[in-house]
């Protein structure tokens, strides 16, 4: 590919391979130095063999392209806070479940869920000694508690607690998404437990959220609606904790989520605003200079204030990058705009090539980059209208395609009309950001118009409502989306030969097209063909039992569920979509269930089980059985004692006892996760 002929897109492809190295494989950061040492060395000799040769010899450029994937695999090892010596991992050796005296400090403040508010910390003290590290604190919600803020410190007697692992198969893994944050520990506690520490240090977060709050108190002078004020501070201050669950719900279900996170669609708009509005400055000397100067120094003080995340860091980087090289005239190609600003946040922040929104922005740009020349071709519209309409589609469509399989993938969904809906919202998301900045300005310069203020809110509230009509068409929503990481890659391989025999069609791209189509069909009938293992399952559900039985792409739910809670319950959907299952029957729940060559005894609350030649495998317990566990032990001798969700914690911890003196295995699902047994 002619791509691969710039050295950045090289370099960056080499670190991005690194990074997965180390992330996937622990490598001493000590053998990694001599490895690198060592390579150093063979770069500088091949370096000079190469000048004097007058020629590139193919060991030059094999050498500085394993350099670079020894310093990605580094990188990780390097930015690995486990690895500090300082980290409180270090401080807590004895069981998390003890004691200790905490000194935190308040990072980020986070959407809070049912029960808590939640926050980012940085943990300073344990104990009197000083730490280093990241933690999420829950705190219980309480109708008089005030939301904490950020840089505010505090002390607090409490233990760390490990974030635990999805309870069923098929769930989001939140240990494993705060684990590529650095975070692997969380704190729970009430408001009481909290000592304030009136003196803090200030970091550049804690102004960030000041400048945030004060800019929140001068706008909710003008009566703008929560949801309104909650989409103000989405698309302008790059805070979404208060919006609504139902507001989020339906831009996500009509394809416009990404308007809420403040990517490289805003960040752009926002460059072409500056650009227009500093442009008087070139007429002075060096007027260009400065001009690039502020503008860099604008969009990086609006990523400050945003709360620098992924997506408006990586927008920033990539956009100053591009205003530098377009105001100082010096062009160039935007695939080495792109790799250049990989380049340099991998480099600083590794691990943002695990984030969703990280790999969603990119490969959108990509798309429109690539594929929307292309689309744009197709029509020359005469009139204006028609014409920004055009671009508008062929932009839209060329995202959308750029991230539609990775969406797939993530989100096991695709919103049909999210053409209608883009094509309506991009146009005005530009009025509402221009808009948007110079409302929030009046309004900390106190002289904003109250009818200027009703019009911002009104044309808010008119996009709400018209996503909310997008995400009601449910016929046009397809959900529940098996997709699996081998699709990711076909389909990109299909998308990309596709669009290079449009461009070029010629023999050579119509082969490497009907290649991956054949090469996708066999994927696709061998996932579906292929007999995937038996699995009987024992879910976890909190208050019920859940039991599946997985043959042959079908599953047998058995389980006491009623109407309401069977409607609301994703466990089984998840399970069915992450195993390509297509199909679902019902049963009652039975007192015997043959797995294999192996039996399993249910006992409910009834306590029934005296049986004579019978003798199970496994014995689950549900429905609190008032029932003599020691006696059943002796009299059944099962190989394995499991406890679901159905049943009192009490009874629970004291079936656990007697397990433990019994020497049987025991396995609780509201600990342990769903029970799953091949066979």
């Amino acid at each position: 590919m002619k791509l691969l002929n710039f050295n950045i897109i090289k370099l960056s492809v080499c670190l991005i391979i690194g990074i997965l190295i180390g992330y996937f494989y622990n490598t001493p950061t000590i053998s990694l130095l001599y490895i690198l040492g060592v390579l150093l060395l063979l770069f500088t000799i091949s370096y000079f063999v190469a000048k004097n040769q007058f020629i590139k010899t193919i060991w030059f450029g094999m050498i500085g392209y394993t350099i670079m994937i020894c310093i990605g695999i580094l990188n990780v090892s390097i930015h690995n806070p486990l690895n500090n010596s300082t980290h409180y991992s270090n401080a807590i050796n004895q069981k998390n479940d003890s004691t200790k005296l905490i000194t935190l400090r308040i990072r980020e403040v986070l959407k809070s869920s049912i029960y808590d508010d939640k926050y980012i910390v940085d943990l300073i003290k344990i104990n009197n000694l000083e730490v280093s590290g990241k933690s999420i604190l829950n705190i219980k919600k309480d109708s008089l508690n005030n939301t904490l803020k950020v840089d505010d410190a505090f002390l607090v007697k409490t233990n760390l607690r490990d974030v635990n692992p999805p309870l069923n198969p098929g769930q989001f893994n939140y240990k494993n998404y705060l684990e590529k944050q650095y975070i692997y520990h969380q704190l729970f506690v009430t408001k009481e437990m909290l000592f304030d520490l009136k003196k803090s240090h200030q970091t550049v977060f804690g102004i960030a959220n000041k400048i945030r709050e004060h800019i929140n108190f001068k706008l909710i002078k003008y009566s703008f609606k929560p949801d309104e004020l909650a989409i103000i501070n989405a698309i302008l201050l790059g805070q979404r904790q208060n919006i609504s669950e139902d507001v989020y719900t339906n831009y996500r279900n009509a394809g416009a989520i990404h308007i809420l996170a403040i990517s490289g669609l805003h960040i752009g708009i926002i460059l072409i605003m500056l650009t227009s509005l500093f442009k008087p400055l070139e007429r002075l000397r060096y007027g260009i200079y400065i001009k690039t100067i502020l503008i860099v120094l604008i969009l990086w003080s609006f990523a400050i204030i945003a709360g620098l995340s992924a997506s408006v860091t990586r927008a920033v980087s990539m956009f100053s990058i591009v205003a530098i090289g377009m105001h100082l005239k010096r062009p160039t190609n935007i695939y080495n705009t792109l790799a250049i600003s990989i380049f340099i946040l991998l480099l600083f922040k590794p691990l943002f090539l695990f984030d969703v929104g990280f790999q969603l922005s990119y490969l959108a740009v990509f798309g429109i980059v690539s594929i929307n020349p292309t689309l744009d071709n197709l029509w020359k519209p005469k009139y204006w209208l028609f014409k920004k309409l055009w671009q508008t589609l062929t932009v839209t469509l060329s995202a959308q395609i750029g991230i539609l399989p990775i969406s797939l993938f993530y989100f096991h969904q695709f919103p049909g009309l999210f053409f209608l809906t883009n094509i309506l919202i991009i146009p005005l998301l530009g009025i509402i950001l221009g808009f948007g900045i110079i409302i929030i300005l009046l309004a900390v310069l106190n002289i904003l118009p109250l009818a200027l203020a009703n019009l911002f809110g009104l044309l808010i509230n008119y996009m709400n409502h018209f996503v909310g009509w997008v995400a009601e068409q449910e016929a046009f929503l397809i959900k529940d989306i098996s997709f699996s990481l081998s699709y990711v890659v076909i389909f990109y391989l299909i998308i990309i030969s596709c669009f290079r025999f449009i461009i070029n069609r010629n023999y050579k791209r119509f082969m490497l097209l009907l290649t991956s189509i054949i090469v996708a069909q066999i994927i696709l009938i061998y996932t579906k063909m292929e007999s995937p293992t038996n699995q009987f399952l024992i879910f976890h559900k909190s208050r019920y039992s859940l039991l599946g039985n997985s043959q042959s792409n079908t599953l047998i739910l058995s389980d006491n569920l009623d109407s309401i809670s069977k409607q609301k319950d994703r466990i089984i959907k998840d399970y069915m979509v992450s195993n390509h299952i297509k199909s679902l029957e019902t049963d009652s729940l039975q007192s015997v269930y043959p797995i294999g060559n192996k039996k399993l005894l249910v006992i409910d609350s009834l306590g029934i089980y005296n049986l004579k030649t019978f003798k199970p495998d496994y014995v689950l317990l549900r429905n609190s059985p008032k029932i003599n566990l020691t006696r059943l032990i002796a009299l059944l001798n099962p190989k394995l004692i499991i406890a679901d969700g159905s049943n009192y914690k009490t009874y629970v911890e004291r079936w656990k006892m007697t397990c433990d003196k019994t020497k049987t295995p025991f396995h609780q699902t509201n600990e342990k996760g769903a029970l799953i047994i091949n066979y």
